[in-house]
């Protein structure tokens, strides 16, 4: 909890301003130049946008919870990275509506940049506002994100959840602009974005998942005599209980079932 509670306050020294309202470099300047450098020299698009989330969850002050939005050549919407999944379901529930910041954002003619500092009391996205105070976010900004070099340049746009209301202020805005400018060069460098590509590198993910998990239900019907779907309710509530994900739980059983004993 101490080690939190320090780094939100480096994270909010990172580009704190004096009295004269001077911006001035906190201790994490050096680190924001290193993540910049690694966005730049990314090779895909799926390297650069993890950079750009992983970036803006590091130097963002406020940052609790990041996504990136794009939008496909028939005009849907999709969320291809995120830090956690609760992003993605509630990025969908703006894509269900056909509104909220990461839509506005990303739409033709957004401002730049959209931002609700108090998502209790919002009333321009009563769906997804509702559904993030559930969650326990209670403030966003979204800012544009240019992620194609050829036309027609679908905007996408970099979002920004923080549990604090007010938390993403103008230094958090300020610095989501910068993130979001040099992803949108890096992503000029490399390959159009592909929404097929994208969606590939999740599936083989899924597939990858599922096959260790089905190698970890076979051990627990050998071992304990279950059938497919006890075996299955027996992992996840393993998961639940150790409060970690499914795939990694069959993985580790896969690997190590010999040395694990009363599971």
């Amino acid at each position: 909890m101490t080690d939190e509670r320090l780094w939100q306050l480096d994270k909010t020294a990172f580009a704190s301003t004096d009295g004269s309202g001077q911006v001035m470099s906190g201790p994490l300047s050096e680190q924001f130049v290193e993540l910049t450098r690694l966005l730049l020299t990314a090779s895909t698009p799926a390297q650069v946008l993890q950079q750009i989330i992983d970036a803006a969850y590091r130097v963002v002050p406020g940052a609790d919870l990041v996504s990136v939005t794009l939008r496909a050549a028939d005009g849907t919407f999709h969320t291809p990275v995120a830090t956690e999944k609760v992003a993605v379901e509630l990025d969908a529930v703006q894509y269900r509506a056909g509104t909220g910041p990461c839509v506005d954002a990303a739409a033709s003619g957004s401002p730049g940049h959209v931002r609700s500092d108090d998502l209790a009391h919002e009333t321009r996205w009563p769906d997804f506002s509702q559904a993030a105070v559930r969650h326990g976010f209670t403030a966003i900004l979204s800012t544009v994100l240019l992620p194609e070099a050829t036309p027609p340049r679908l905007p996408g746009a970099l979002n920004i959840y923080s549990r604090r209301p007010d938390a993403l202020g103008p230094v958090a805005q300020d610095t989501a602009l910068l993130l979001a400018t040099h992803g949108s060069l890096a992503l000029a460098g490399t390959n159009a974005v592909s929404r097929a590509d994208l969606e590939a590198r999740h599936l083989r993910r899924a597939i990858e998942s599922r096959d260790v998990i089905g190698q970890a239900k076979g051990i627990l019907m050998h071992r304990r005599g279950l059938t497919a779907d006890e075996a299955f309710d027996l992992l996840r509530r393993t998961s639940q209980d150790l409060n970690i994900k499914l795939a990694e739980l069959a993985s580790t059983l896969a690997a190590r079932h010999t040395e694990l004993d009363g599971l």
